[in-house]
């Protein structure tokens, strides 16, 4: 304990200069509830179930889960009017352990009615700048953030990478895909649906180039890897989110945010299909109370989820993500 005393120290101070940004911005800082009856709507993470069973007035049993994000939450509070706004989330991912994760983290996530794609990318450039040293390093990588954010587009950076592969041509069509890999010397398993193919050339081959030297926004990813964002109003392939990548560590993920409650329940329908698909589990069923929410009507807003364990070891200079939380899961 006593050798994690000063990586712990920093953490407090970044705390504290978190809040100073988001408040001389005039954002609200909310806290929203840990137990929630959908814990978030990526199909591969997955999540800690509990069960609320009555003791004490009315009620019905029923189950609930530990949230992996709060942003479903959240935008709840922005249909009714609350932002901007902001808050330090403690989330859970159920099975995620390995340097830079743990089952149990604090997410800090920000969105701003109004502020769109390029304006939260501009923001949040502003805040890592902001509470950061200026020069961070992890695992041998150096960035260094008074130089100017990357902006690389998905459709670029595997065009780059990949051997000018075209990723956006695919349309989330596995065989095309494969034909693509294939062409672009980049030989698929038989085995891959389009998913697994994108995630692996990503993680192989895109991610170990990226937020090096400098700090990258990945941008405009598939629409098939849309999830919470809207689609591109200028190609509809694309889906407005973007990811943050500092000292090679992946740190943010980005929105646009989705306002269209008939293509959102599709979505989440979509979803729960593929992770029943995938793991034989029922999983959990749609957030009728978010649907409604944004049928009541969400502002054009932009948000973002970012690591904030993993922002305290940049500014650190922790090696692993145990070393920056007070009590870590054993």
């Amino acid at each position: 304990m006593a050798a994690r005393l000063p990586f712990l120290d920093r953490r407090a101070a970044l705390v504290a200069a978190t809040r100073a940004f988001f408040a001389a911005r005039g954002y609200r800082e909310v806290e929203t509830p840990c137990l929630v009856p959908a814990p978030g709507a990526e199909v591969h993470i997955r999540a800690f179930e509990t069960r609320f069973d009555p003791h004490l007035g009315a009620g019905a049993a029923r189950p609930l889960w530990l949230r992996t994000s709060p942003e479903l939450a959240i935008k709840k509070l922005l249909a009714g009017g609350c932002g901007p706004v902001f808050e330090f989330a403690r989330v859970w991912r159920n099975g995620e352990v390995s340097a830079r994760h743990a089952p149990e983290f604090t997410m800090l996530e920000w969105y701003g009615p109004g502020l769109g794609f390029e304006g939260l990318m501009e923001e949040t450039e502003a805040f890592i700048r902001a509470v950061c040293p200026p020069v961070v390093e992890h695992g041998g990588v150096r960035t260094d953030l008074a130089l100017p954010f990357e902006r690389l587009t998905m459709q670029d950076a595997f065009a780059r990478h990949c051997n000018g592969l075209d990723i956006l041509g695919t349309e989330g069509d596995a065989a095309r895909l494969h034909a693509a890999a294939a062409a672009a010397g980049l030989p698929p398993r038989p085995d891959e649906g389009w998913e697994d193919l994108f995630f692996r050339l990503l993680l192989e081959r895109v991610e170990p180039a990226i937020g090096r030297g400098r700090a990258t926004f990945l941008t405009h990813w598939p629409a098939p890897q849309a999830a919470l964002a809207r689609r591109d109003p200028a190609d509809p392939r694309a889906a407005l989110r973007f990811e943050v990548f500092v000292a090679g560590i992946e740190l943010a993920n980005a929105f646009d945010e989705l306002t269209d409650p008939a293509e959102q329940r599709a979505r989440f329908e979509e979803a729960n299909a593929e992770r029943r698909r995938i793991t034989g589990a029922r999983g959990w069923e749609v957030d009728e109370d978010f649907l409604a929410a944004l049928e009541h009507g969400l502002p054009p807003t932009a948000g973002i989820a970012l690591g904030f364990d993993r922002l305290a070891m940049l500014a650190a200079g922790a090696p692993r993500i145990e070393d920056v939380l007070w009590l870590p899961v054993s």
